[in-house]
């Protein structure tokens, strides 16, 4: 099993900014020691509690900070940009950290209209034309066009796709780059997915598939320890899609929260995407999820309150598979 971490860097609600995100690269310093192999950031926008909204600098202040972990974009809304210059941002990082530096990008507008506008400057909604641009950034990896992006270092950074079904994985192996699926957004269509990339692959920037499955995981000391802590989670999930207010409550703040019919429903169906247990428990669920998927590589996310808890859960997964 090959695991990372994708880091959405919400803010516990009585933290400040500046201490989430010291918080955040000593987390991935010790992701390092315990082994796992990539540290990726998301990009969000327009939002109470969301502290990562420029991936590529997260990364090189995470490189800068370890010494072997791949760092990666979770991913840049490349949508919203110019091919070329998140090329030359990517080539940068890697002539820098040679070998650690992983592109994923992705096709959302980052959030409602406005927020669009102001990240594109304007422009209109180019989402359709998301395929072009992950072949333009092909292109500028591979030097092949009149323009260069620079600087070249020897071998280019590595370049994923993010997507949550059939279209996007079947684009991703069309042009032989890697795919991420984002079972931490929607689980349904996982199985379909991966089967869609491995059939229609064709070697390109990879020569074989290369899929990550990207899942909230919260491991905790027991299966009732786990469950304990997952209510941050569940609370701040539901909280951000309702659009009130993306910080991480505390436990205290979780339990109090009156929950109507409807917001007990979507906290169920919320848990799909979610694997919470014990040590057993999660390595059991994790199996047969990669199993199903046809998947062993897996990026995982943990959005509760206490750094500390965090870090265990982290530190107890890699205890089981390293």
């Amino acid at each position: 099993m090959h695991l990372g971490i994708l880091d959405q860097m919400p803010r516990p609600r009585h933290l400040s900014v500046e201490e989430t995100v010291e918080e955040t690269i000593h987390k991935v310093q010790m992701a390092e020691e315990w082994g796992y192999e990539r540290y990726w950031f998301a990009e969000h926008h327009g939002t109470k509690g969301m502290t990562s909204s420029a991936p590529e600098i997260l990364m090189a202040t995470a490189a800068a900070k370890t010494k072997t972990i791949h760092v990666g974009s979770g991913g840049i809304l490349l949508s919203q940009y110019s091919p070329y210059k998140v090329a030359t941002q990517m080539l940068q990082l890697q002539s820098i950290f040679p070998g650690r530096i992983e592109a994923g990008v992705g096709r959302s507008p980052g959030g409602p209209e406005r927020i669009r506008k102001a990240l594109a400057n304007g422009v209109k909604n180019e989402t359709g034309i998301y395929p072009e641009k992950i072949k333009q950034m092909l292109h500028y990896f591979a030097g092949d066009q009149s323009v260069q992006a620079t600087p070249r270092p020897r071998v280019s950074p590595q370049l994923y796709s993010l997507g949550l079904g059939e279209n996007s994985a079947q684009l991703a192996a069309e042009l032989g780059i890697g795919y991420v699926f984002g079972h931490f957004i929607q689980s349904g269509r996982g199985v379909q997915a991966h089967k869609q990339y491995r059939e229609y692959f064709q070697p390109g920037f990879f020569v074989n598939p290369k899929a990550i499955t990207a899942v909230f995981v919260i491991c905790g000391a027991t299966d009732e320890d786990a469950e304990e802590m997952a209510i941050t989670q569940d609370i701040w999930l539901l909280r951000t899609e309702k659009g009130i207010d993306s910080r991480i409550p505390t436990l205290e703040e979780a339990k109090a929260m009156r929950l109507t019919t409807e917001d007990k429903k979507r906290i169920a169906l919320n848990r799909k995407r979610m694997i919470i247990g014990g040590p057993a428990k999660v390595k059991d669920e994790l199996c047969k999820w990669s199993e199903l998927y046809e998947c062993d590589h897996w990026l995982l996310l943990n959005n509760t309150y206490h750094f500390a808890d965090q870090r265990q859960s982290y530190e107890r997964i890699a205890e089981m598979f390293f």
